[in-house]
């Protein structure tokens, strides 16, 4: 990572133009939040359960039932504000957003409008090592909508046969993150919504998942020419991936600008992103504000934190993981290694080995390399298993020279099996350092690979590899290299 991190504003030259056109892309994350209970009633909220099994009489508003906020829905988004370096305002309040659809029981969303609980915050995310600044405009709340499945051969609402609606998800808390368009390339994009999905996922008031949809983002796409008014944008709902993302950003800058330059008009739309084809297509014309007649809730009061509070909720945030990846970077592991580290739940491992006196490249090599393996190949969390101590003995056992890399692989895919403790599955994997033993077998492979042995002593060192390798499959990968190598080279000089 280089410098200080850079706005889009202090962005030179072409490189992220596209055929000479800017691009301009926002992006609005929604985040269910995992508390117990509803954002206005006291309905269980779960995900999977039976359709139309979790909802209460205040999700559809019926006559004489009133809303009160979700406590806990309320430290949540003071949470993620104080993650993302927003302000926590100290009065904020909800509207009534109007709109009339089937998955909307009431016919209004609770949404939080004038003033949002958290604004003016930012990320930094790394762009090949470049950070950049990305600003959040504001995270308010406001409660989920319910589900439509649109039964027919598109799945979507034109040409089905009929559609059915589930509830379920119907006042759900929700958080909406609205980033500034701050963005010029897809890569920031998927950067951005990375960052915010690991901070989420840190903080622990979501399970962040977009392909479940508890993390949803929308993208506002619109392209310019440089120095002129923005162009008009479209907005591309539910992406469920990250690779989606830039995927729909890519193609929707492409669409846009071949159909100014062909003379097209460009009208502010909603679009759906099609996962197969790769391309987006028009959902319905977009709303303004205008159109969902905003006035404030009359049934729920001002929210107002106080500032002990608000200060008491900062002292439980864990430690975040861009000062994650930072503090393991200062300890000499390369920004690849740390992200990855993070991004497999191995953090805690890692620190719990270095503190006991592992070194810390040493466990990343293993963690990224041979753990993360395993991790991926069983689908199970190495850390039901596996502690920190137990990996720094094993790695000590590599550093002394009583295992070797290969070996202490196999010990560690036993252990991990089962089969025993380290200090039990380690002798019969142990290096062969007896040097009369291995004085003999190098003799033998010399004998047996003489136009090898003549290369070396000729002074071509890359004929040595033809040497290794039999001796190694000789000892059967249990040889010490390091001594092999010394004997060899004494025997050829």
């Amino acid at each position: 990572m280089t410098g200080q991190p850079m706005t889009a504003d202090q962005m030179t030259g072409t490189d992220h133009l596209v055929d000479g056109w800017e691009v301009i892309i926002g992006l609005e994350v929604h985040i269910e939040l995992n508390t117990k209970t509803k954002m206005f009633s006291p309905t269980p909220n779960a995900f999977g359960a039976e359709p139309n099994t979790l909802v209460g009489a205040v999700d559809l508003a019926l006559p004489g039932t009133l809303p009160m906020v979700n406590h806990q829905a309320i430290a949540d988004a003071i949470k993620i504000g104080l993650a993302t370096n927003c302000a926590i305002s100290p009065t904020s309040h909800f509207s009534r957003k109007n709109y009339f659809y089937p998955d909307m029981p009431k016919n209004y969303q609770t949404s939080q409008y004038t003033v949002a609980i958290c604004e003016n915050g930012y990320l930094d995310v790394d762009v090949d090592g470049q950070m950049w600044r990305i600003g959040i405009e504001r995270i308010h709340m406001e409660e989920d909508t319910g589900k439509s499945t649109h039964v027919g051969e598109s799945g979507r609402i034109h040409g089905a046969e009929h559609s059915l609606l589930d509830y379920n998800r119907a006042g759900v808390p929700l958080l909406e993150c609205v980033s500034r368009p701050d963005m010029r390339t897809p890569a920031q994009a998927q950067a951005y919504l990375s960052a915010l999905r690991e901070i989420v996922a840190a903080l622990g008031i979501s399970d962040a998942r977009l392909e479940e949809g508890s993390m949803r983002c929308d993208a506002n796409v619109s392209v310019h020419k440089p120095g002129t008014p923005f162009g008009v944008r479209a907005e591309v709902k539910n992406l469920n991936s990250v690779r989606s993302l830039g995927r729909a950003i890519t193609f929707e800058i492409r669409r846009q600008i071949d159909a100014i330059e062909s003379g097209e008009t460009l009208v502010q739309e909603t679009r759906h992103f099609n996962e197969d084809t790769g391309k987006t297509s028009t959902m319905r014309r977009k709303e303004t504000l205008d159109d969902y007649r905003f006035f404030p809730c009359p049934d729920l009061p001002d929210i107002n934190p106080s500032t002990e509070w608000i200060e008491s909720i900062r002292e439980t945030l864990p430690e975040l993981p861009a000062v994650t990846r930072a503090r393991m970077m200062d300890q000499g592991i390369d920004a690849e290694a740390a992200g990855i580290i993070y991004s497999s739940g191995l953090t805690k491992l890692y620190d719990a080995a270095v503190a006991a006196q592992a070194n810390p490249s040493d466990v990343a090599k293993w963690l990224t390399n041979q753990v993360a393996a395993w991790q991926n190949e069983t689908g199970r969390d190495v850390n039901e298993l596996l502690d920190g101590t137990t990996l720094a003995e094993l790695l000590e056992l590599v550093t002394k020279g009583t295992l070797a890399t290969q070996g202490a692989h196999k010990v560690l895919l036993s252990y991990l099996a089962g089969e025993g403790s380290i200090a039990e599955l380690a002798p019969a994997h142990a290096q062969m350092s007896d040097t009369a033993e291995l004085e003999a077998i190098i003799d033998q492979v010399i004998a047996d690979n003489q136009d090898a042995a003549d290369k070396v002593r000729a002074g071509n060192p890359k004929a040595m590899g033809a040497l290794m390798g039999p001796i190694m499959k000789a000892t059967r990968g249990k040889a010490n290299p390091g001594l092999v190598n010394e004997l060899l080279r004494a025997k050829l000089s």
